[in-house]
């Protein structure tokens, strides 16, 4: 199996179009209604991805023939979708009204004429340029951008969800624990990370959606994925794997190994620093605190002891139904913490042309703490 990077399409079977039967698709819509009120907003246009998926538990595919999602602030959503693919979303369970357009019709009139009288139209964040442009013509309304709108509703998990997240994390955890089947000097990280490819599928995900193998200085790349480097003894080796399991949710976690003998004696300080900072994150993460005051506790640690400049990302992001979405863990970002959001932790400490480490978990704010699905250890993992 080949590896699936961060900037590979994800691929798709066409015959796993399913709808998630994780999704209340009539409350989903009825929030996205009240958010459209709220913000005076008369539409909401939708085209296949996360938010689509999110809103009807359709995982259409991206198509260069359009599918929209219409969703008025009052009435009945609509899925404008090709003629072709009528019968796939039929076949998916899709509860809302479905109009096919054929290949003679212009789609962007057809949407033009369920969209109606609308003065302000929102448009999601992943849209097409191509699409937005042809909306713009088509449709004599404002613009403006729905993934805030959608993605305020997405940020607080339902319990399903969670649910999902769990299982994923589950997931995930069982390929580090077989970590030490594969992970060893001499051995190219391509090598390993074909292996761990295979093991993401095999412990429980649809999709491999990223593998990351960085030994020795390539751990000094926070997003290095693999190359032909032969990992030699003693060489620390940043581990950051995901997938995506057949609920359509996503896991995320990295771990720092040492294999086949001694690391260099910095590197020893330099983890143990990480692991404190990790720790303190962990333990102030909770409803009722700032996001960007997760990310302060644990880089003040690390800058009092001379890592802080080598700490060069966020310290997490958002996760659910795609890898990266809201919260971001992020200085600047002062957005409460609140129950049901999910995000990881994930501070890292990157020395060029030495070495580098990076400690994450995915955790979700529960009513009154913080449940990290992520179980396996913290400490540093040495293999032989």
């Amino acid at each position: 199996m080949p590896i699936v990077t961060r900037t590979t399409l994800r691929q798709v079977d066409r015959c796993d179009q399913r709808v998630d039967r994780l999704v209340n698709v009539t409350d989903r819509l009825v929030r996205a209604q009240r958010a459209l009120a709220d913000h005076g907003i008369d539409a909401l246009l939708v085209t296949p991805g996360a938010d689509l998926r999110y809103l009807t538990g359709y995982h259409a595919l991206p198509l260069e023939r359009l599918t929209c999602l219409v969703v008025p602030v009052t009435g009945e959503a609509t899925l404008v979708v090709p003629e072709l693919e009528r019968p796939a979303a039929e076949a998916a369970g899709v509860e809302v009204p479905i109009v096919g357009w054929r290949e003679t019709e212009d789609p962007f009139a057809l949407v033009s004429s369920v969209v109606g009288a609308a003065e302000r139209i929102a448009v999601d964040d992943h849209m097409w340029a191509s699409r937005v442009f042809a909306l713009r013509q088509a449709i004599a309304a404002e613009q403006v951008l729905g993934g805030p709108l959608v993605a305020a509703l997405r940020m607080r998990k339902e319990p399903a969800e969670v649910d999902a997240l769990r299982e994923a994390g589950a997931a995930i955890d069982r390929v580090h624990r077989r970590m030490g089947e594969w992970l060893r000097a001499g051995r190219t990280e391509r090598e390993v990370g074909a292996d761990i490819a295979r093991a993401i599928i095999d412990e429980g995900h649809e999709t491999v959606d990223f593998v990351i193998v960085a030994s020795g200085p390539n751990g000094a790349s926070p997003h290095h994925e693999v190359s032909d480097h032969v990992i030699e003894p003693g060489d620390p080796v940043v581990v950051d794997i995901g997938g995506t399991t057949a609920a359509g949710y996503c896991s995320d976690s990295t771990r720092t190994y040492v294999v086949g003998g001694e690391p260099d004696p910095e590197f020893l300080r330099l983890y143990a620093v990480l692991e404190a900072a990790q720790q303190a994150q962990r333990e102030h993460a909770r409803p009722g605190v700032t996001a960007e005051s997760v990310d302060q506790i644990g880089r003040k640690i690390i800058a009092d002891a001379g890592y802080g400049e080598a700490f060069v990302h966020r310290t997490g992001h958002g996760i659910g139904q795609e890898t990266h979405e809201e919260p971001y863990i992020v200085e600047g970002n002062t957005l409460t913490l609140d129950a049901g959001m999910a995000f990881s932790i994930e501070p890292g400490i990157y020395l060029p042309g030495r070495f580098g480490a990076r400690i994450e978990d995915i955790a979700i704010c529960t009513l009154d703490g913080l449940d990290v699905v992520n179980r396996t250890p913290h400490e540093l993992v040495r293999l032989p």
